[in-house]
């Protein structure tokens, strides 16, 4: 690192109303000096940029700009941005003065923390960049030298934009680094866009290094650290310490996916997570950020993870993984971030003296019992559970109930239930189905979709061609909807509807199907083959079907339909003599044959060619039977006989009856005819008597 030049603002007013104490920190793009707003009358830190950053045009433009954006951040976890302006040629910014240490001060006291209170500081600075992104601020330089834990229990996040800043225009400053490449997200190493997930990746690395005391990378050199972000997965915590909760293990590792698309979108899902792990409600509203006393296990046992070489892994010290963006001054104990901070001061204050520990009165949130249960105290360390009295060993049942692992179980069930009501209420539970009302009227899927809860209106209505008019195509929302939202109907104005244009004497079948499709219509490519009454002309176009003036829907086939020849009629049932004169009128040969059939005498049966065919005249011949008529079935001469019996022999012989009663008597006295008749026949009885 540089050597930190001399205090040359300490003693002085900037701009006629911050008279500057004391410098505070120096960093890589600025110093920071403790001083009074002498128009407010209060203390500010404030940010003084390097002279060479000054005098960079483009970064003092964006500088400006982003200072105007984050001061209008107002967040209980962010520190908080007064003023922005330049004396001379210094450019400077007044922010919030919060005593207190870092995040990275505290880290390298602990080395690590347990699980809950990891969840604890990591809640509220979730909660800092979450109001930012909210707003469309990314932070893009998380780390823990950016985050201030101030005396009275709070956390504030620092710097915002001003990575951004500098980045933007290309500040290749000796000792620093943009983005800190300990937490540098990979998309910041590849060039590619950084939003949102950009920040919760960097704070996942954060959590990592809070859960295992040591940074997930290592390298020869900072490049070396950046493309390892770029190439290899985070480690799961649960792989570097024991008893971390699979919810836990879970989050850490999508947090740092390498793919932004697996990481939770924002700091809120983020933060939503991280407080169902905890057991709290989602919030409507950012905490102001306090969290419980940390936790220092007793002499003897297991305090975190283990560094390999005879110690504990110390807070940020991989081989180039340094996560300064700032250079450190000499004597600036305690504080090298781009952020600002007393010199001295622990993050103590309200939580039982220096120590930290649950059972000297700074239990916070935790009651004493309770941490203890969580640290595992017993006299014969980790495994080994004796009774309060007599020295027996416990029950196993009493002693599996008050261990660790009861508490992690029921976290872990508690966590699952969270996360599955939460995931069903979210997705699924608070939504009502909306009903299905396509190819409903108007009038009625109003009514279905009143009844089921929800607001209607009608939208714009459009052609369909497969809806009719006045039906409902579809709704917006369909599926599923919060109950009382209003559905917006969209009706059918029907198909859209073309009349069939007249087809002009003379045209081809090409012709005529140009003409239809220039109308709009669909037309089938291939003619329909059709015949005429009379004097065909064959390929000759014979109007469409449907006919012309038809208004048809535009999807609907239409047909040019071309003379095939002669339509032939039905011949059956027809006299041979008047159909042998049709068919010479129009050259159509008939061949006729005599069969025996019930039809009378020169009757046509059947035909060869079925009735409706186009024949071609003077090449066409049609077979016919004709019937020879019914055969003669003779009977023998009746008089004198009762009415009843020659009915009865009559109708043996296959012939109907009708009978003719004349005066008195039932003595048949005539038939007609009589003799013989054709079978099947009527033979009329004339009976009666004087």
């Amino acid at each position: 690192m540089e050597a930190a030049p001399a205090d040359t603002l300490a003693g002085r007013m900037l701009d006629g109303r911050y008279h500057v104490r004391s410098r505070i920190a120096l960093g890589g793009m600025a110093t920071v000096y403790l001083a009074t707003d002498t128009r407010l009358d209060r203390e500010v830190a404030l940010k003084v940029m390097h002279a060479d950053l000054a005098r960079d045009a483009d970064f003092v433009g964006r500088f400006i700009g982003e200072a105007k954006s984050v001061a209008r951040l107002s967040h209980p976890n962010i520190v908080g941005v007064y003023d922005q302006g330049s004396d001379g040629h210094y450019l400077y910014l007044a922010m919030e003065y919060v005593p207190g240490q870092t995040l990275r001060a505290l880290l390298r006291e602990r080395g690590w923390l347990p699980w809950q209170e990891a969840l604890n500081v990591i809640d509220p600075v979730l909660a800092g960049l979450a109001a930012a992104h909210q707003a469309g601020i990314v932070h893009r330089d998380v780390k823990p030298e950016n985050v201030l834990l101030t005396a009275d229990g709070r956390v504030k996040v620092v710097d915002f934009g001003l990575a951004r800043a500098s980045a933007a225009v290309g500040n290749t400053r000796a000792g620093m680094i943009i983005g800190s490449v300990a937490y540098i997200a990979p998309e910041q190493v590849t060039g590619a866009p950084s939003d949102a997930r950009t920040d919760v990746y960097s704070a996942g690395i954060m959590l990592f290094e809070m859960l295992t005391g040591r940074q997930p990378y290592s390298g020869e050199s900072p490049l070396a650290v950046a493309y390892a972000h770029v190439n290899s997965d985070v480690p799961a915590v649960s792989s570097l310490v024991g008893g971390i909760p699979p919810g836990v293990d879970q989050l850490v590792g999508a947090a740092t996916s390498r793919d932004p698309q697996r990481r939770p979108p924002d700091a809120g899902t983020f933060l939503r997570v991280t407080r169902a792990l905890r057991g709290l409600p989602d919030p409507a509203e950012s905490v102001s950020g306090a969290w419980p006393t940390p936790t220092q296990a007793p002499a003897g046992q297991y305090q975190g993870p283990y560094n390999g070489a005879g110690g504990m892994a110390g807070a940020g010290n991989g081989a180039g993984g340094g996560s300064h963006t700032m250079v450190v001054g000499p004597g600036f104990d305690g504080y090298e971030s781009a952020g600002y901070g007393a010199t001295t001061g622990r993050y103590d204050a309200g939580y039982g003296g220096t120590t930290g520990g649950y059972d000297r009165g700074g239990a916070g949130r935790l009651g004493s019992a309770f941490a203890g249960l969580l640290r595992g105290d017993g006299a014969d360390g980790p495994g080994v559970h004796r009774a309060a009295h007599g020295g027996e060993p416990e029950p196993f049942l009493q002693r599996w109930l008050f261990s660790r692992r009861f508490v992690y179980v029921a976290a872990a069930v508690i966590a699952l239930l969270l996360f599955g009501g939460g995931g069903w209420w979210l997705t699924s539970g608070r939504y009502a189905p909306v009903p299905a009302v396509a190819k409903m009227t108007a009038a009625s899927a109003e009514r279905a979709l009143e009844q089921a809860g929800f607001h209607v209106k009608t939208g714009a209505s459009v052609i369909d061609d497969n809806v009719p008019e006045g039906e409902v195509i579809r709704t917006s929302p369909s599926g599923r909807a919060l109950p009382g939202a209003t559905i917006v109907l969209t009706i059918s104005k029907g198909p859209k509807m073309i009349v069939i244009p007249q087809i002009p004497s003379g045209d081809t079948a090409a012709q005529a199907i140009a003409l239809l499709r220039g109308a709009g219509l669909a037309v089938n490519s291939t003619p329909k083959q059709v015949g005429v009454a009379s004097n065909p002309v064959i390929g000759q176009v014979a109007g469409t079907t449907p006919a012309a003036g038809t208004s048809v829907p535009e999807n609907q086939p239409v047909s040019v339909n071309v003379v095939a020849g002669l339509t032939l009629p039905n011949l059956v049932n027809q006299d041979i003599n008047s159909i042998q004169a049709w068919a010479g009128a129009n050259h159509i040969t008939i061949a006729p044959t005599n069969v025996d059939s019930d039809k009378p005498q020169g009757i046509i049966v059947s035909q060869s060619i079925p009735a409706g065919t186009p024949v071609q005249p003077g090449a066409t011949t049609v077979n016919v039977t004709v019937s020879n008529g019914p055969p003669e079935v003779a009977f023998q001469d009746m008089r004198g006989q009762q009415y009843d019996q020659v009915k009865a022999q009559l109708e043996q012989l296959g012939f109907k009856v009708v009978g003719k009663h004349y005066f008195f008597g039932n003595k048949v006295f005539s038939t007609s005819p009589s003799g013989q008749a054709p079978a099947g026949s009527t033979i009329t009885v004339y009976y009666g008597g004087f």
